[in-house]
């Protein structure tokens, strides 16, 4: 059935930046004592906002630099400017769902400064508007529904109306605990994982328009 609206996650689903974030976290948590992998790091943090992982670092490294997380920001937003990728597939089904007439909105546990890089540097901004919301914007993170309770809205429609797109475990309870129906993209997340919570799985982005009800 077509929704009144589509809500993207963007790490993993629209931006290919999984790898180049996590690599950065690990190298900042390691040089602090806790030596993770870029894989461990993805394991531990995947779809996690930055002031849910700083207990979870800090119980294992102590207390951090006032700046640290600051810091961190800041090496991953120069890195995203310049090196990011989009995932094979996204912008296509972005755009046809956009040339469908469905409200977009992206909803991320990024911060605001590298949420605008990713969609600036991938040239997806001018698809979403002023629908662009970050942890930042509301008053609980993933996996609280707040977010996509908020694009929803910013979309003018009914959560149970809308679709969110999401590759985290994260992201899609918050998506069903927000009400709406989940695609989850099994790109970094297995299909029987997301199954289990109530997300509909996917393997590929040239699937979404079908998906969404709008493929001719």
């Amino acid at each position: 059935m077509r929704p009144a609206a589509v809500l993207f996650d963007c790490d993993g689903v629209l931006a290919d930046s999984e790898g180049l974030v996590n690599r950065l976290v690990a190298e900042a948590i390691s040089a602090q004592g806790w030596r993770l992998s870029t894989e461990q790091a993805r394991e531990t943090f995947l779809g996690m906002a930055l002031p849910e992982m700083l207990p979870v670092i800090e119980a294992r490294c102590g207390r951090l630099p006032s700046d640290w997380g600051g810091a961190l920001t800041r090496r991953i937003m120069a890195a995203l400017t310049g090196e990011v990728e989009a995932i094979p597939g996204a912008p296509a089904a972005v755009a046809a769902a956009a040339a469908a007439g469905l409200p977009l909105a992206v909803a991320s546990n990024s911060t605001r400064g590298e949420l605008r890089a990713k969609l600036a540097r991938l040239d997806l901004a001018r698809y979403f508007g002023t629908r662009v919301f970050t942890f930042e914007d509301v008053p609980r993170p993933k996996p609280a529904p707040d977010i996509y309770r908020a694009a929803a809205a910013a979309c003018g429609a009914d959560p149970a109306d809308c679709i969110v797109v999401e590759d985290s475990l994260l992201g899609a309870r918050a998506g069903i605990a927000a009400g709406c129906r989940v695609l989850g993209f099994t790109r970094d997340t297995e299909a029987a994982v997301l199954a289990a919570i109530g997300a509909r799985p996917f393997a590929s982005m040239a699937e979404l328009p079908a998906l969404l009800g709008i493929e001719e």
